[in-house]
């Protein structure tokens, strides 16, 4: 894996040969098979990670405008090396790194991005500074430091250069020729400055990822109004056009519903000379969105799919991960992957998705930096994909993208109003989102607000899609969190007839015990067939996570259940009449294969209860504890019955 230099720990004095002596000392080292190394109190606690061959490259070449920056440490520094022994040892020819890495992370950008990026920064003592043309930019309170400037002005970027190991963005607006020349003298820019050049041309970027054979609508481009009409031709209508460049956030496209359109459409981009290409409409269903991140050794990671809900054309709403099919998660993951692995350099790409009517995956647009739809990372993730962007610059070991909460929402705080009146709302949001379990505000403390601008965000986490819903909904309403209204069920018991009432309440009465909600229904699976189908088709979306179907006679109810619903379902038999709950029981074991139903002693629904406790229990810890506090009591329950029958006899037991 290479790794990134730390060019400002070079020592002033290192001259050329030694240079080269540690070009071949670095090309012969084996970081592959590093492993992290632990050492005793006493020793010094720093860590070295040795430097690759491209990077000790990119060091001699820009050496001379670097050294100056350059401090010369003092403390000898315990080395960390992969061997098979594990052995450490100390070499003075080797570079000091205190900490998790020393080089120094210049960001083109100070925004939220930036400030995210600087918050996450901090955790591992990472020195990121920031350029940014506003005095109080976001990132400017938490950075290591902040050069006042415009990141699209050459003389400004590569005077912010020399300050800098490596060099990333928050924004893909910035002088992409001044990277490529600063490339070209040696300084390493991640991603690429060939990527930012792709995707700052959103007609390039098209081009580029068709050429690659990533699915995406129809584009062309567009120079004059006849040109526009034959697109109208060839696309029908309505039409998407969009400017080349500076277009996000739902600035820079329009949308002609007809060829009498066309004109106002254009011009309200400022017209043909702004750059201007047409796509054909996608009829997508749902806008879904994957962060991936990619290393500098090109390996390569996908965050759970998500959904990003819009508003007047910019991002409202996250959900993650994305309440789509198993099969369309893969196909978007795999369409993202494919894009990403297209483009040059490290760090975190944002990959915008269409899903169609029919189930296809098309490309809208990427982003080489992080991104608002993986804002919920940040809570949601074992790594956001902030830590991801500075360990995937720096050469560190990418981490685990996976989400550690089932399910998570993110609402963008937009600005309703103007100046201090909009202050005054987004404040009574946050109010409101500071009394939701689960909540997380993110205030970015810009210095004006404008309507629709970006100013913060609220992430929610939750057990299930359902439950983060409908705490999202409790602040989005005002009307303040309340458990039993605002809490959805997590457990469906069900039954084909208030007749099995008397046997299902026990489960109900166990599930209240431990604090479960749930619902209590009659399904009826042969009275009512189409209530059981959308009651079971519709519960992993509502937020259940276990149904409980009582049946006695035919008892098809739990395995009609099973065969339409994902979620593990216990059916409970109850004794009939006539064959004494045996049928029942039968039929609820003999399910075909490939739909399993569990199941309990007859009229146990007691049982059913406990075991619902204990599927959920496995991934929530307070139901576990509860669980095992449950079997403490009912064993502390036993040995005094036990110690007062030795005390007492059977006799005075039986007749107290």
């Amino acid at each position: 894996m290479e790794r990134a230099s730390s060019l400002a720990s070079l020592p002033p004095s290192l001259s050329p040969p030694k240079t080269k002596m540690l070009q071949r000392q670095a090309a012969a080292a084996n970081f592959s098979s590093f492993k992290p190394c632990f050492f005793p109190a006493h020793t010094t606690k720093s860590l070295f990670f040795p430097m690759d061959k491209r990077s000790l490259h990119s060091s001699s070449s820009s050496l001379s405008s670097l050294q100056k920056l350059s401090q010369p440490r003092q403390n000898q520094a315990v080395v960390c090396r992969a061997s098979q022994d594990s052995s450490a040892s100390t070499r003075s020819d080797e570079l000091v790194v205190h900490g998790v890495s020393e080089t120094v992370v210049g960001v083109l950008g100070g925004g939220q991005l930036g400030q995210m990026l600087c918050q996450s920064a901090s955790e591992m003592a990472i020195k990121v500074i920031v350029l940014d043309p506003l005095v109080g930019c976001p990132a400017s309170s938490i950075a290591h430091d902040h050069m006042v400037g415009s990141f699209d002005d050459s003389a400004t970027v590569v005077e912010f250069a020399k300050r800098c190991g490596v060099l990333t963005v928050e924004i893909e607006h910035v002088d992409v020729s001044t990277m490529e020349r600063l490339e070209q003298q040696g300084v390493d820019c991640q991603p690429k400055a060939s990527t930012i050049r792709i995707i700052q041309d959103k007609y390039l970027q098209k081009v580029h990822f068709s050429r690659h054979g990533i699915p995406l609508p129809d584009f062309m481009q567009i120079d004059d109004l006849e040109g526009a009409k034959r697109a109208g031709d060839l696309f029908g209508y309505p039409l998407m056009i969009k400017s080349r460049r500076l277009a996000y956030d739902g600035r820079g496209n329009a949308v002609a519903k007809s060829e009498e359109e066309l004109s106002s459409a254009v011009t309200s981009l400022g017209g043909f000379g702004r750059g201007l290409y047409v796509e054909k409409w996608a009829p997508f269903v749902k806008e879904l969105a994957v962060i991936v991140v990619r290393g500098r050794d090109n390996a390569i990671v996908c965050y759970p799919v998500v959904e990003t809900i819009h508003k007047e054309s910019i991002c409202h709403i996250v959900k993650a991960p994305a309440v789509v099919p198993w099969k369309i998660r893969q196909l978007a993951s795999d369409v993202a992957h494919k894009a990403v692995s297209s483009l040059e350099g490290a760090g975190v790409f944002a990959v915008e998705l269409f899903l169609t009517s029919d189930g296809q995956i098309l490309l809208n647009e990427v982003a080489p930096r992080p991104h608002n739809s993986g804002h919920h990372t940040i809570e949601s993730c074992y790594t956001s994909q902030y830590e991801q962007h500075l360990r995937a610059v720096l050469g560190l070991p990418l981490g685990d993208p996976s989400m550690k909460t089932p399910a998570a929402m993110m609402y963008n705080l937009l600005g309703e109003d103007e100046g201090d009146q909009g202050f005054h709302l987004a404040h009574q949001m946050i109010a409101k989102a500071l009394t939701i379990p689960g909540a997380n505000v993110h205030w970015y403390d810009k210095p004006e607000m404008r309507k629709q601008r970006k100013m913060g965000h609220v992430t929610i986490v939750g057990p299930s899609m359902g439950v983060v819903e409908a705490r999202m909904n409790s602040m989005l309403v005002g009307r303040g969190y309340d458990d039993d209204a605002g809490v959805p069920p997590r457990i469906g018991i069900i039954m084909g007839s208030d007749s099995d009432l008397p046997v299902m309440k026990d489960a109900s009465k166990i599930l209240t015990m431990f604090g479960v909600p749930h619902e209590v229904r009659i399904v009826s699976a042969h009275r009512t067939p189409e209530l059981m189908c959308s009651y079971a088709a519709s519960a992993r979306d509502r937020g259940l996570q276990l149904i409980i179907a009582g049946a006695g006679g035919a008892a098809h109810l739990p395995g009609m259940v099973a065969s339409l619903t994902p979620l593990p379902v216990i059916g409970v038999p109850v004794r009939s009449s006539s064959l004494d709950g045996m049928d029942s029981l039968l039929s609820i074991v003999q399910m075909p294969r490939g739909v399993p139903v569990a199941t309990v002693a007859i009229n146990n629904a007691t049982n059913a209860g406990l075991l619902a406790v204990r599927i959920l229990g496995a991934g929530d810890p307070d139901l576990l504890a509860r669980m095992s506090q449950y079997q403490e009591d009912t064993r502390e329950e036993v040995l005094r019955k036990a110690e007062k029958l030795q005390s007492q006899g059977w006799e005075s037991y039986l007749n107290p």
